[in-house]
C-alpha cells in the first residue's frame, strides 16, 4: 500500500514563505500611507489663510505688479495641479522646494534643524522608556500598594495634561519665577563657551523641555508595563520559579519582565514617531532650534515649501517607525513567526 503523506499548510515551507508577503503587505501599506501624506501635505496647507506673496512684503506698501512678480517668483501663479506635479516631481530627486522666508533649500535648513530635534527626542525618549518600564513593573508587583496607587495616578494626570500648557507652566516658575532655568533657546546668546562648559550650558537648556515631554510620555510606557507585568503574574512558570526557592525580585526580573516587554519594545518604536512628530508643540513653548520650531515659524507666514517639507518629513518618522514596530512584532512573538 501506498502511503501519501500530506504536507500540514503550516510547514516549514509555508512559514518560509509567509514572511516575504508579510514584508510585501507592510512595506505597500507603508508606501500607500506616505502617499497619502504627500498629497494631504500639499492641499492642507494650500487651504491655509493669507498670502505668501503679501506677507513677504512685511507690511510694506508694495503695487499689486509688485506682489505679482513674487507669485510668479514663488511658483504661485501656476495653476494648482501644475504646482502639485512640480512638487512630487522634485520629491523623487529630493529636492522639497526653496523655502519663501530663509530664500534657502527645504532640505538644507531641515539638516541645519534636525540635530537639535534628534537631541531633544532622544533625550525624552531614554528618559522616559527608563522611568516608565521601572515603575511600571515596580507597581504592577506591588499591586493595590500606596507605591502603585501614587505612581500610576500621578502618571496619569500628567497624561491627561496638554503639552503645551505643562510647558508653560513649567516655564513660568522655574525659568520666570525662579530663574532657575533658560526661559528658551538651546545655548546662552553671545556664549563663547566650548567643550565642557557648552555642553553643561546645553544641558541646562534642555532640562525644562525634556521634563515636559517626559511628564506627557512616560505614563505609556508605565501602564502597558504595568499591565503586561499583571498579566504574566498569574502564569504557571512564575509559580514553578518560586517553587525553586527563587526570590520575589528574581522571579519578577528574570522571568516575568522579560516575558511582559513585547507589548512594550513595541509601543516604544509607535511612539518615538510621535515623538518626533509632536516636537512642534514644545520647541515653540521653549523656542528650541529644532524642526518644531523651524515648522512654527513656517506656518507663520506661510512658507509652503518650508511646511510642506517637515509635513513629509515628521509623517515618514512616524510611518518608518511604524512599520519597524510591526517588524519587530513579529520577531519577537512566536505565535506570530509561524504564522
Amino acid at each position: 500500500m501506498t502511503v501519501i503523506e500530506t504536507v500540514p499548510a503550516d510547514s516549514e515551507d509555508t512559514r518560509g514563505s509567509s514572511l516575504p508577503r508579510y514584508l510585501a503587505l507592510k512595506a505597500g501599506g507603508s508606501l500607500i500611507s506616505l502617499a497619502l501624506v504627500v498629497v494631504l501635505g500639499f492641499f492642507m496647507f494650500r487651504i491655509m489663510p493669507g498670502d505668501p506673496a503679501i506677507n513677504m512684503t512685511r507690511g510694506r506698501q508694495v503695487s499689486p505688479g509688485e506682489v505679482e512678480r513674487l507669485r510668479k517668483e514663488m511658483g504661485l501663479d501656476q495653476p494648482l495641479l501644475v504646482q502639485f506635479w512640480r512638487f512630487v516631481r522634485d520629491l523623487f530627486t529630493g529636492d522639497l522646494g526653496t523655502s519663501y522666508v530663509y530664500r534657502r533649500p527645504v532640505t538644507e535648513l531641515i539638516g541645519d534643524y534636525v540635530g537639535p530635534t534628534l537631541l531633544l527626542t532622544g533625550t525624552a525618549a531614554l528618559i522616559s522608556v527608563a522611568l516608565g518600564l521601572w515603575l511600571g513593573q515596580k507597581a504592577a508587583w506591588r499591586r493595590g500598594s500606596w507605591f502603585d496607587k501614587i505612581h500610576t495616578g500621578v502618571a496619569l494626570v500628567f497624561w491627561s495634561v496638554p503639552t503645551f500648557w505643562l510647558g508653560l507652566l513649567l516655564l513660568l516658575i522655574f525659568g520666570g519665577g525662579l530663574g532657575w532655568f533658560p526661559t528658551g533657546g538651546m545655548s546662552t546668546a553671545a556664549s563663547t563657551d566650548t567643550g565642557v562648559a557648552h555642553v553643561l550650558d546645553v544641558a541646562h537648556h534642555l532640562v525644562l523641555p525634556v521634563t515636559t515631554m517626559v511628564a506627557v510620555i512616560y505614563a505609556q510606557y508605565l501602564m502597558v508595563m504595568r499591565a503586561s507585568v499583571l498579566e504574566e503574574m498569574s502564569a504557571d512558570y512564575l509559580t514553578t520559579a518560586r517553587a525553586k526557592g527563587l526570590r520575589e525580585d528574581l522571579v519578577r526580573t528574570r522571568h516575568a519582565v522579560p516575558n511582559a516587554l513585547l507589548p512594550t519594545v513595541t509601543l516604544i518604536f509607535l511612539t518615538l514617531g510621535l515623538l518626533i512628530a509632536g516636537t512642534v508643540t514644545v520647541e515653540t513653548v521653549f523656542s528650541w532650534p529644532g524642526l518644531g520650531y523651524l515648522t512654527y515659524k513656517g506656518l507663520s507666514a506661510p512658507d509652503f515649501p518650508l511646511v510642506q517639507g517637515t509635513f513629509v518629513v515628521f509623517s515618514a518618522a512616524v510611518i518608518i517607525m511604524n512599520f519597524i514596530a510591526d517588524l519587530l512584532y513579529r520577531v519577537l512573538d512566536p505565535r506570530l513567526k509561524a504564522s
